[in-house]
């Protein structure tokens, strides 16, 4: 059955929600929140990756994300930390987050994959182009699919070469990073080629722009009948800004399926 990974932006400028659990302890009450409306992974992140977003320093990431995974994961949660530095990934782990959800692939940090593999954690790799303040430029394409699938691949192959294990790796086509929504829509289409590459599949489209709608929030709808196709396509896991309506969809597929 799919699983629902709730997204916890500890940011002040996430898309959707930026600003909203920047403070820990209002993010750890969110975390424990999904983790009882039946989300099976939390996966925290401390700087956005929205279009046009500048980085953060690795301090300011580390400081927003450390005490929220540690309180987390001392609360019995499945902690995975978005990330694209292999130094944070490592410091996250040490505090207890077991997967590592890199946007880039192993593309941002020339250090990820061989860290991913000594931790030993499972480690989901999306496709990705480029920083977000660029990605929007880089969405050029000649056969969408093909195309990201041929760049997975070989973000799949660095990371296999690197040491990490190929069960523990998980995918992810990237929607909306470097895409249009054409292109998103495209991919979707599509799903089932990625399926061919023999890895679990996770795929973020929450509120995204590509759903339409003029606000992120106005997406929600749009967002679990999304949620809904996906499980009806077995797909491993679905990250998402709420979660019970998300596991509500998912359990209803699965009664009928």
């Amino acid at each position: 059955m799919t699983l629902v990974m709730g997204i916890l932006n500890v940011t002040p400028d996430s898309f959707s929600d930026g600003g909203e659990y920047l403070d820990p302890k209002r993010a750890i009450a969110r975390g424990l929140e999904m983790i009882e409306e039946g989300a099976t992974i939390i996966d925290v992140g401390g700087e956005s990756t929205k279009p046009g977003a500048e980085r953060v320093s690795i301090d300011e990431e580390l400081t927003r994300i450390i005490p929220v995974i540690h309180e987390l994961a001392k609360n019995g949660a499945l902690v995975s930390v978005d990330t694209m530095r292999a130094e944070v990934a490592a410091l996250a782990v040490s505090a207890g987050a077991k997967i590592i959800n890199d946007v880039s692939g192993g593309l941002a940090d020339p250090a990820m994959h061989a860290t991913a593999a000594a931790l030993k954690t499972q480690y989901i790799c999306m496709h990705w182009r480029g920083q977000s303040k660029d990605m929007d430029s880089l969405a050029n394409y000649e056969d969408v699919t093909k195309e990201v699938i041929h760049e997975l691949t070989k973000q799949i192959a660095a990371a296999l070469l690197a040491g990490i294990e190929p069960t523990k790796l998980i995918i992810d086509p990237g929607l909306g990073f470097a895409k249009n929504s054409e292109h998103n829509w495209e991919l979707l289409r599509n799903i089932d080629k990625f399926k061919e590459l023999g890895f679990p599949i996770l795929v973020g489209g929450s509120r995204k722009r590509f759903l339409g709608g003029s606000e992120p929030a106005a997406r929600e709808s749009a967002s679990i009948a999304l949620t809904t196709w996906l499980a009806t396509k077995h797909i491993w896991g679905v990250r998402t800004h709420t979660v019970k309506p998300h596991v509500d969809a998912i359990k209803l597929i699965g009664q009928v399926l």
